[in-house]
């Protein structure tokens, strides 16, 4: 049965001896053994004295692969491992019960360091973990909107740290909870329930004004 899994196309399915899932990810055995030993890829499944590898540990092979050509250390892509395993699934973190307009974005850890080069520290990802933003689905990780994943990065390569981008985001979180709150109860007060999701549009439009003309009057007391 084992050796029928090996010849599988699928490779989430697929199964590999140790030397084949070295040659496969372009390492040595050596090399798999020493990540395996650190804990960088998950145990194998044991048949016997048969070790077998499957699709998510190539994957992971990779990753680990992609990030060290990026400049990570073994140490730091050890701390990024336990974060992300540490993390909540990503159908927890998204499973919102009423409608929303964000689109999550599936990611590869590669390309989350790619859009925010050097700064994809465990301190930072514990931290985005910690507000919702990002989740672990397998071997990708979730973030929980596109246009929260393109501003921070923006900011970024504006120059802002990517600390102080997440710091940020956690007091708005708490902002726009008591806005939130604010705007359910105006409705439940003076709207039927059938009509709130149609009214949203109002509650968003009343912020983005008043934030814009917040804006407009600090910028124009700095100068």
């Amino acid at each position: 049965m084992a050796e029928e899994q090996a010849d599988n196309d699928d490779p989430g399915v697929r199964e590999y001896r140790m030397s084949e899932l070295a040659r496969e990810a372009g390492i040595t055995e050596r090399t798999l053994r020493f990540y395996r030993e650190r804990g960088l890829i998950p145990p194998p499944r044991r048949e016997g004295r048969i070790a077998w590898y499957d699709g998510h540990h190539l994957a992971r092979l990779r990753t680990i692969s992609a990030l060290l050509e990026r400049g990570h250390t073994l140490s730091g892509i050890a701390d990024l491992t336990s974060a992300f395993e540490s993390g909540r699934d990503a159908g927890e973190a998204l499973g919102l019960v009423e409608p929303t307009e964000e689109t999550p974005v599936r990611l590869t850890p590669e390309a989350l360091a790619d859009h925010f080069a050097g700064q994809v520290t465990p301190e930072n990802l514990a931290a985005a973990l910690d507000l919702g933003y990002l989740a672990v689905s397998g071997e990708e990780i979730v973030h929980i909107s596109r246009r929260l994943l393109d501003v921070s990065a923006s900011l970024v390569r504006e120059g802002v740290p990517l600390a102080a981008v997440l710091a940020a985001g956690r007091e708005v979180r708490e902002h726009a909870e008591a806005l939130a709150a604010l705007f359910t109860d105006l409705l439940a007060t003076h709207a039927a329930p059938e009509d709130t999701h149609r009214l949203r549009p109002l509650a968003k439009a009343v912020v983005d004004a008043e934030l814009s003309l917040a804006l407009d009057r600090r910028l124009s007391e700095e100068h």
